[in-house]
Parts: structure tokens; sequence; C-alpha cells
């Protein structure tokens, strides 16, 4: 499978907002290190800064994203929710408005149809 064949998967409004809140964090309340931005599939801090808007546009418009990207996205949105080191971790309800009980509902749904989606 090619990394950079676009994937549409069909999301639900929230799913999409989750995601984009996921990826604002990062250069906010959650702060990666160039290490970890690697990890989740970028360049780099700076990489993962600028790519953050593309993608946070792209789920805005319910574009199809790369199977790359929708790893990034759903990655970036797991750590930034779930990590108190590098992420907003127990901050996360006062930085982004949704509840730690919705996220964890609607990210399990983003994660059943992305792998449905072998991405």
């Amino acid at each position: 499978m090619d990394a950079h064949e676009p994937v549409a998967i069909p999301l639900s409004d929230q799913e999409r907002q989750l995601l984009r809140t996921g990826l604002a964090e990062w250069g906010g309340p959650a702060h990666a290190t160039d290490e970890f931005a690697v990890a989740m599939g970028f360049k780099g801090v700076d990489d993962l800064l600028s790519q953050r808007d593309r993608l946070s546009q792209a789920l805005a418009g319910g574009e199809p994203l790369s199977r790359l990207d929708w790893k990034r996205a759903l990655l970036a949105t797991e750590l930034a929710f779930a990590s108190d080191v590098i992420g907003s971790g127990v901050e996360w309800p006062t930085t982004t408005g949704f509840s730690d009980v919705d996220t964890i509902r609607l990210l399990r749904g983003v994660q059943r149809k992305v792998a449905r989606r072998n991405v």
C-alpha cells in the first residue's frame, strides 16, 4: 500500500473536530521534541507545526488524507490527549472543551474507522 495514496474515511463532524483539536494542541499546551515528532511521522517539530495546519484544513473540508497523514493526525491526537509529559494530558478538558469521556468515545470511533481502511 502506498503511504501517500489518498484515503477517504467517513468521519462524523465531531470526530473530525476531535482530530483538528488534537493537532491544534501542538505548539500550545502540547510540546513535542524532535524525537517525538519523528515518532509521530513528521520530520521534526517544525514539520509537525507546519503540517498541523494543512492537516486541520483538510479535515475541516472533509478531504481524503494520505495513509501517512491519517496516522499522523490520529497519533498526534492520541498523544496530545493521553500524555501528561508531552501532551495536554490532565489539562485536555480545559484546553479543548472535550471531556475525557467524550474524547475516548470519539477517539475509539476514529481508531475503528481508520483500522477498517487498513491505514
